[in-house]
């Protein structure tokens, strides 16, 4: 990841992992600590990086397995760097009837990426939804938190114009 694409107004690594160490410190004696410090961890980057995790996993003397499988159980962590804006395609059955699929290989013929893929250039990060709860407006696309129904393909071109 870039140092540009940094979520936070830290200078360089070293700055941002005495940060991650704050934020272990600042929660370490609570109960259920991990989740509020992962939470933390990706607001500061944006993803929860390796580098990272090792200090919070030396500061709370768990095993890196025991974060990993937290981090990787719950579907808002990621341990990927995402792009600067992500696009989730609902592919529950109404937008799927309705014609998601095409919407999605649109998508991945656009943005050379597939589902769960980021741009090269950091732009878009694409997901598969099951539900985003607009079923009367399926087929539905958001980007961020901007809901988009009733697309077709033709009109993805358009959409993803609004982002560039």
């Amino acid at each position: 990841m870039k140092e540009s694409q940094c979520n936070c107004q830290c200078e360089n690594t070293d700055i941002r992992l005495e940060k991650v160490q704050q934020i272990v410190q600042a929660h370490k004696d609570m109960k259920g600590a991990l989740i509020p410090i992962l939470h933390e961890v990706q607001s500061l980057y944006g993803y929860l990086p390796e580098d990272a995790l090792h200090i919070v996993a030396k500061e709370l003397k768990i095993a890196m397995a025991e974060i990993y499988g937290v981090a990787t159980f719950y579907s808002l962590f990621t341990l990927e760097p995402k792009g600067e804006h992500t696009i989730r395609v609902c592919m529950g059955t109404a937008c799927y009837v309705k014609g998601a699929q095409s919407i999605v290989d649109k998508l991945n013929s656009i943005l050379d990426i597939s589902v769960g893929g980021t741009t090269k250039d950091g732009k878009f990060t694409l997901e598969a939804a099951r539900c985003l709860g607009s079923c009367g407006l399926a087929p539905v696309m958001m980007i961020d938190d901007r809901v988009y129904g009733k697309v077709t393909p033709n009109e993805v071109i358009k959409i993803l114009e609004e982002y560039k």
